[in-house]
Order: structure tokens, then sequence, then C-alpha cells
């Protein structure tokens, strides 16, 4: 089995997609009513978080690789 490594801005811009998505099959089913406005601040903020847990990660990452680099 192939192996790859964890992408976790990747997968919390998947969860920002996930819960428009899942907001806007609610507002189409008549379940919940979702003013148009909504949309663009969750969106924006969760690519903006995103791209937030992206940079720490490739931050942790690059620190690892450095000091591993160094013990050998």
């Amino acid at each position: 089995m192939l192996h790859h490594e964890f992408r976790p801005g990747r997968a919390s811009a998947g969860l920002v997609m996930l819960t428009l998505t899942g907001g806007y099959a609610a507002d189409a089913a008549g379940a919940w009513n979702i003013p148009w406005t909504f949309v663009a601040p969750v969106l924006l903020g969760g690519l903006s978080l995103a791209a937030t847990v992206t940079w720490f990660s490739y931050r942790l990452r690059r620190r690892r690789d450095a000091r591993e680099a160094a013990a050998q």
C-alpha cells in the first residue's frame, strides 16, 4: 500500500468546503435558511485558516528535516 504524507492544510480546506456544501444542501432541502452573505466570510475565513495551517506544518516539517540532517 502506498503511503503519502498528511497535509493538514488541505484537510482543513476540505472540511470548510464540506461545511459549505452541507449548509447549501440543508438550505435546498428547506431545513435551514442561509443568507447569501454567509458564504463569503466562511469561505475566506476557512481558506485563510487552511493557509495558516499549511504554513505552520511547512515550518515544522522543515525544522524536523533540518534536525534529522544535522543528526546524520
